[in-house]
């Protein structure tokens, strides 16, 4: 009886115990509030435990009055008694000479901060996300020392990433973009008219297509040492941008944003208002002041006054309210209200900054995480609307994600992820010295007397291009149309662009962890987009030019449509082996090895019609005047072979030596020399770790590394190809491009060394970070001038170098800090010297863009790359020297 009675009693105190047990949940950060991942949380005294998530997130199951010990490495442990909450929050404290940050590193490797002899700075996803812009780029502008961000001012404009200076005299000098260890295209389709400012649409770039809502931390790689894995992609640094993960329990995350704009009338040309049409009475227009045409228009039989509309400036007449004149919208048009009637001779009530429209930005997102021990996932769309600043102008985009991961035993992980955007555009900003550049017309030639609004209502009320700028007002024939420039509201709603591109990009891969200090990684990822430009001139515009034509090859079109379609794949196959293993107590060894398989495809198709188009508003290849010219097609396959390998050995966390080595084989290189051997050795000294008497420095750490990396030569550059141009009658034609390709091209290498110093103190709460580095850059691809006897006129060599060296200052503060606010400053100050070293033989030039005003770029020996080159005066003590004829003497500077 009495042994049932003690059953009863231990069954009851365990149903009890039971009864009371609850699921404790929360998070583990440090003291600047960034999650401390994996985290132990154990309850004391017993077996049960469990890890922090990569949010620091945790959720264990303990009853009250049992103490929960959380402890991280390089963290002072903290315990916590359980009362009856249900939700703790601990801040652990990091032990004194040590910075435990994790930063994911070239080829989604992880270290530890301490563990890092090279310069990378990490942005977090907040400060990508704050301020909505829905171009990840754009958010990344001031928060890196050393990452130049050009981006230009249309809706959707392409940006130029540039870490460290310009590398390559004829290359892409891009950073390298890596979305999850995945590499991902960021390419530019602008033709070279429009980036030489002659005109055309900026399509922006691709990388325009990553979703910033999704992004969990950006790492910006800058040395050569820091991308040497990457091998012959490597020498203009990395973007590493790591994507969100599902994390355990169940979440969801709405995000909007409201962005307005409007332009600076501060920077808007402020016109005069005092002269009209015309460029001055020496003219002769033919009215007895010679500012005005004279003819008869109301019949009465005495000669009026007429603007001068086939004009574009205004040196004219004075303004004088009681002159009655005949403006542009008393001809042609029988719907004006002035159809017929002359007006005050005034300033228009409306400048073009009246064409400039509100612009408006929506952003709304939606994400959902979840997962437990076992998987997690990650799923969220983003919609962004954007109206431009110029009439019928927008840009739409929609971005789904989707990432997850399962683990399929004890130490088989699986995970995949797909990502899909599409783009769409209309009405992107015509560019440069273009008829589709409103900007063109309004800042250089403009009549002051033209109301805008009124354009605007003439271009509403008939849909047809009633400009300001007729021909001649008095031929009723041949005078009705534009002298050299429409109606801008008839540009932007006629001569429109429109755009489109299809992304889908992801990886599946698998993780075995044969033991504790050994896994494999294998990953397929694949980054495929396809997109469509539209563009159209429509019937009754001023000639222009279309898709890409040069305005120094030939004429522009009466009318007519373009079509351009780009198509992109690569596909990415890795196997990585991880080693990381504790050889002895103060001893760590991590070491990689592993290879890559690269196939990247690209081909484009532009077609357009030839003379114009036979039906108005009718775009379509089919309704050409004349028989199509053939299509301008291209098409490339590169391939590139890759192994690499890496050691880190750590010596009780204070001394680090680092080393990797990649080689390369690359289709776009001959056989016989196709094989490249990239390489890199680093050094670390955390010496804060020998100072542990002065309590104010928490963290200091000295490094030293040397890398070399290349710039791969591009697809097609080692075998001449061919093009087919319209044929001659019944012959076909074949022709070859005016630079030779060269079967003995090697990449181009860039040899760099950093040193650098960074430190915190004062509880974290102040650091700096300062490196300085210097690369120089050889065998420089580049075309060199040959006899055209040989059927060319350039060819392609290695030769050539340049050098950029450099200091880069980063700086962070925490003024204020306690338990609910903080406030925390980012400084970040770089200065770069750009220097071109040599040159093809005795050259000291190399011409590498012209613009249309005849100002050209220029890598001149001895000056920074891109030296701007241009005409200016012979002068003789300060004065400019007149020559016999009269005119001032002028040279190429």
């Amino acid at each position: 009886m009495r042994k049932n009675v003690m059953l009863l009693l231990a069954l009851l105190c365990f149903a009890i115990a039971h009864a009371q047990q609850r699921t404790i949940s929360g998070k583990v950060t440090d003291q600047n509030n960034e999650p401390v991942e994996g985290a132990s949380v154990v309850v004391k005294g017993t077996k049960r435990g469990t890890s922090a998530d990569a949010q620091g997130n945790f959720s264990i199951a303990a009853v009250p009055g049992e103490v929960l010990v959380f402890s991280s490495v390089n963290f002072a442990p903290a315990e916590l008694t359980i009362g009856n909450e249900t939700t703790l929050n601990v801040m652990l404290t990091r032990t004194a000479g040590q910075i435990n940050e994790v930063v994911v590193t070239a080829l989604g490797i992880r270290r530890s901060k301490n563990q890092l002899p090279y310069a990378a700075q990490q942005i977090g996803s907040e400060e990508v996300t704050r301020t909505r812009n829905n171009n990840v780029i754009s958010s990344m502008s001031g928060k890196v020392a050393g990452l130049e961000i050009r981006q230009t001012n249309t809706m959707g404009g392409s940006t130029n990433i540039v870490l460290r200076g310009y590398k390559s005299f004829t290359q892409s000098n891009q950073a390298l973009f890596v979305v999850d260890g995945m590499p991902f295209d960021n390419s530019n389709t602008n033709t070279l008219n429009q980036i030489g400012g002659r005109g055309g649409f900026d399509y922006g770039s691709a990388a325009a297509d990553i979703n910033p809502d999704d992004i969990e931390s950006i790492t910006v790689l800058k040395g050569a040492a820091a991308t040497a894995l990457y091998g012959s992609r490597a020498a203009n640094g990395v973007i590493l941008i790591t994507t969100k993960k599902g994390r355990k329990g169940l979440g969801i995350s709405v995000n909007s944003g409201v962005t307005i704009g409007k332009a600076d009338k501060a920077t808007f040309p402020e016109y005069q208002n005092q002269y009209g049409s015309g460029y001055g009475s020496a003219n002769e227009y033919g009215s007895p002041d010679g500012n005005f045409h004279y003819f008869d228009v109301n019949g009465d039989g005495h000669p009026d006054l007429v603007v001068p509309t086939g004009q574009d400036a205004s040196w004219g007449a004075k303004f004088d309210p009681n002159l009655q004149v005949y403006h542009w919208d008393a001809f042609f048009d029988k719907t004006s209200p002035y159809y017929g009637k002359p007006r005050p001779w005034v300033a228009a009530a409306h400048t073009p900054y009246s064409f400039l429209e509100t612009a408006v930005s929506l952003n709304n997102s939606v994400f959902i995480e979840g997962g437990d021990d076992k998987a997690g996932f990650t799923l969220g769309y983003t919609r962004t609307n954007d109206k431009g600043i110029l009439p019928n102008s927008k840009i739409n985009k929609d971005l789904l994600n989707f990432s997850a991961s399962y683990k399929v035993t004890k130490n088989l992980t699986a995970a995949a992820s797909v990502n899909f955007s599409k783009i769409d555009g209309l009405g992107r900003y015509g560019t440069g010295y273009d008829p589709k550049n409103p900007m063109t017309n309004f800042r250089q030639w403009w009549e002051t007397n033209v109301d805008i609004l009124e354009q605007k209502d003439a271009y509403f009320r008939t849909k047809q291009n009633t400009t300001w700028n007729w021909l001649d007002p008095s031929d009723p024939v041949n005078g009705n149309r534009p002298a050299y420039w429409d109606n801008q509201y008839w540009n932007r709603y006629e001569n429109y662009e429109n755009d489109q591109r299809y992304r889908t990009y992801g990886n599946v891969s698998l993780n075995y962890k044969i033991t504790d200090w050994l896994n494999v990684l294998g990953r397929v990822a694949l980054d495929s987009y396809d997109e469509m430009q539209e563009e159209r001139i429509a019937v009754g515009s001023t000639p222009a030019f279309i898709a890409g034509q040069s305005t120094q090859e030939t004429v522009g079109e009466p009318s007519g449509y373009a079509k351009y379609n780009h198509s992109f794949r690569e596909y990415n196959y890795d196997l990585l082996i991880n080693f990381d293993k504790n050889l002895n107590q103060d001893l760590n060894l991590k070491a990689l090895l592993g290879g890559n398989i690269r196939r990247t495809q690209d081909a484009s198709n532009l077609a357009k019609t030839n003379g114009g188009i036979v039906i108005p508003h009718f775009y379509a290849l089919s309704n050409s005047v004349n028989p199509l010219s053939p299509p301008i097609e291209t098409q490339s396959l590169l391939e590139v072979d890759g192994v690499f390998a890496g050691a880190t050995l750590t010596y009780k966390e204070m001394l680090v030596l680092d080393a990797t080595l990649r080689r390369d084989r690359a289709s776009s290189l001959p056989e016989s020399n196709n094989t490249y051997y990239y390489p890199s050795v680093s050094g670390g000294f955390v010496f804060s770790k020998l100072l542990p008497g002065l309590k104010w420095i928490n963290y200091g750490k000295l490094r030293a590394n040397y890398a070399e990396v290349g710039n791969n030569a591009p697809a097609l550059s080692v075998i001449n190809t061919y093009t087919i141009p319209s044929p001659f009658g019944t012959h076909t034609l074949a022709s070859v491009a005016n630079t030779r390709n060269n079967a003995d091209l090697k990449p181009e290498l860039s040899k760099s060394y950093e040193v650098g110093l960074e430190a915190s103190m004062f509880n974290n709460r102040l650091g700096f970070d300062v490196s300085y580095y210097n690369t120089k850059s050889v065998d420089q691809i580049l075309p060199v001038q040959v006899s055209t006897a040989t059927g060319y006129n350039y060819e392609y060599v290695n030769a050539g170098s340049i050098r950029n060296q450099g200091v880069e200052v980063s700086l962070n503060a925490t003024p204020v800090r306690t338990k609910d606010f903080s406030w925390s400053v980012n400084l970040n100050w770089s200065k770069n010297r750009n220097k071109v070293i040599s040159l093809f033989d005795t050259s000291n030039n190399l011409l590498i863009g012209q613009s249309q005003s005849e100002v050209t770029v220029n890598a001149t020996l001895g000056q920074p790359y891109g030296t701007l080159r241009g005409y200016n005066f012979v002068y003789k003590n300060g004065q400019p020297v007149v020559d016999d004829d009269g005119y001032y003497t002028g040279y190429i500077s």
